[in-house]
């Protein structure tokens, strides 16, 4: 998969562009409804003999729209990268998302960005994509505008799971309600988060549970407060682990959100390295304890149940 920034760095053959299939979304989660979708187009694409163009957007609109908006994002742009590869994208157009591009009309967006493309041939909508200025790039508009160009427009049918529309929006609500086990049949994979080893206060080392103090991108959705039975992939390696989220109220109670991992049978010093955390079963949510004794019972109690959770897993 090449990663591009316009559909006219599109290689071209002795100048003769390729003939392609188009979509267009933000694809945050990359979920079991982005990849049936993708899939279907994949597979479309394959029979018609088209290059494969995914066009998406960085950074994600509601960063610029909402700026005040903080971790929203399910995952990392590397990460979404890496699962679109895994689909059999050709080739992945990042273009950048401004305040300026975000005031476009959606047919002066069309002209401009896409049918520029002189072998667009297919351009699959999913079913509830809207783009430009107030979301006037619907299906209806596509069509028309795409209809004397000759370029085929469909749209794709919305996916359900259990009864549910999967969206990435329905997603979120289920990690800030702390619903794991959910959210990893909607994603049909666990939940990561990625982030930096950072110097934190040592309590854990010194009640004989050192922990990784986690560093994440502000942009990227945290699960709600409590303790998750997790596996931690650092450097190549994957070790057992917990992974507490919260604000460390049996010592203090602060408005930070402290993201602490304790990998089984581990005893490195990896301050400014970068782990990889997936989370697969919330134990219990964070509570304020009466002693520190207490505390390291209820570590302990932790440390057996995930122990015994990821021996059948």
């Amino acid at each position: 998969m090449k990663i591009l920034h316009s559909l006219l760095d599109i290689p071209t053959l002795k100048d003769v562009y390729p003939e392609i299939g188009l979509t267009i979304g933000n694809f945050d989660g990359v979920h079991l409804g982005h990849r049936e979708l993708l899939k279907k187009i994949k597979q479309t694409c394959v029979e018609k003999n088209l290059q494969f163009v995914v066009v998406t957007f960085v950074p994600h609109p509601q960063k610029i729209l909402q700026p005040e908006r903080e971790r929203f994002l399910i995952n990392s742009y590397e990460h979404r990268r890496s699962l679109l590869q895994g689909l059999g994208v050709d080739y992945l157009i990042e273009m950048t998302f401004t305040r300026d591009f975000s005031t476009l009309q959606a047919d002066e967006f069309l002209s401009k960005y896409l049918l520029i493309y002189p072998q667009l041939k297919d351009f699959y909508l999913g079913y509830d994509f809207a783009f430009g200025a107030n979301k006037q790039g619907t299906y209806d508009l596509v069509k028309t505008v795409c209809a004397p160009l000759n370029v085929k427009v469909e749209i794709q049918p919305k996916y359900e799971f259990n009864g549910k529309v999967v969206s990435s929006s329905f997603i979120r609500d289920c990690l800030v309600n702390g619903n794991i086990a959910e959210v990893e049949e909607l994603l049909s994979r666990a939940f990561h988060l990625e982030g930096v080893v950072v110097k934190g206060e040592g309590r854990g080392k010194k009640i004989g549970f050192p922990t990784a103090n986690i560093q994440v991108s502000g942009d990227l959705i945290v699960p709600n407060k409590g303790v998750y039975i997790t596996r931690t992939k650092y450097n190549g390696m994957i070790y057992k682990s917990i992974t507490n989220i919260g604000n460390n109220p049996t010592f203090k109670d602060t408005d930070h959100v402290h993201i602490e991992t304790n990998l089984f049978d581990f005893d490195t010093d990896i301050y400014g390295e970068n782990l990889d955390i997936e989370f697969l079963h919330k134990i219990r949510d964070e509570k304020k304890f009466s002693t520190v004794n207490d505390l390291i019972a209820q570590i302990k109690a932790d440390v057996n149940l995930a122990k015994e959770f990821l021996s059948k897993r």
